[in-house]
């Protein structure tokens, strides 16, 4: 397994970001630190620079394994389940401008926040047809660019629609699409799985990427979860992907890194 850290591209709202506004700074030293790729959340891909973005990537050598796109839906309001179909037409193709910005660096896209929140007042049904339209729509584009898309359960605070990786894998089921997997954030997961360990050990075949932070959403070791059991479950079924800490920066975004790091490097969890 390989170590990324979660960092914002743009400015946001959503506070388990660190923000990269200067990105050269923010990767140099998540590299000094040793760490081998770099999650990047954005809100609209067109807002980028992405001939900028992808020089300062490559010039410290790091892998770019996933593309977060909750920032829409937290500064825009843009959701696959809303009840306004100018909205989840917006949305649907604000994912494929984030497909196209992710075939650039082989990464995968993350459906999360994105999907939205079924109103009270729409059906469940309708409101969960909506959503798989959407996926199904991004994850066709995806195909195109020979990249894949990430399911990501969020817990009941946050969203109403899909908190465990069983209900994950029953929406993958519904959509049909081959490059279609889920992310496993172990934040999550502590609220909603009965069992962080079964669950990873029972959707084993549709894991393609993992968020870590601990309890308290600060970085690995700060909280009271289990990462030993954790990680060395991921590594029982083989999971060879990332560990991306899409966590606080508390009390900073460089001491946070260096928490991280250090914690998963002490286990020998993390390829070198």
């Amino acid at each position: 397994m390989k170590l990324a850290f979660v960092i914002s591209l743009q400015e946001t709202s959503f506070s388990a970001l660190s923000q990269g506004q200067d990105l050269k700074k923010s990767l140099s030293r998540l590299r000094e630190l040793g760490y081998q790729g770099v999650e990047l959340a954005v809100r609209d891909p067109e807002t980028v620079d992405v001939e900028l973005v992808k020089e300062v990537v490559q010039s410290y050598n790091l892998e770019v394994p996933a593309i977060g796109t909750g920032q829409a839906y937290l500064e825009e309001g843009l959701s696959l389940s809303s009840p306004d179909p100018d909205v989840r037409q917006k949305t649907r193709e604000r994912l494929k401008k984030h497909v196209q910005f992710a075939s650039i660096f082989r990464a995968g896209v993350i459906i999360g926040l994105i999907r939205g929140t079924i109103v009270e007042g729409v059906d469940f049904s309708k409101g969960r047809k909506w959503v798989v339209k959407g996926i199904r729509e991004c994850c066709q584009a995806a195909q195109e660019k020979g990249i894949q898309v990430y399911l990501e359960p969020l817990n009941r605070y946050e969203i109403n629609f899909m908190n465990t990786l069983h209900e994950g894998a029953d929406l993958i089921a519904e959509v049909g699409e081959k490059n279609l997997y889920l992310l496993a954030d172990t934040f999550h997961m502590n609220i909603e799985e009965p069992s962080i360990i079964q669950s990873l050990e029972s959707m084993a075949d549709l894991i393609g990427h993992v968020h870590v932070a601990d309890s308290n959403r600060w970085a690995p070791g700060c909280g009271h979860l289990d990462f030993a059991s954790i990680v060395g479950t991921l590594e029982r079924i083989s999971y060879k992907g990332f560990l991306s800490a899409e966590i606080l920066p508390r009390p900073s975004f460089q001491k946070a890194a260096e928490l991280t790091v250090t914690f998963f490097q002490n286990f020998h969890f993390i390829s070198h």
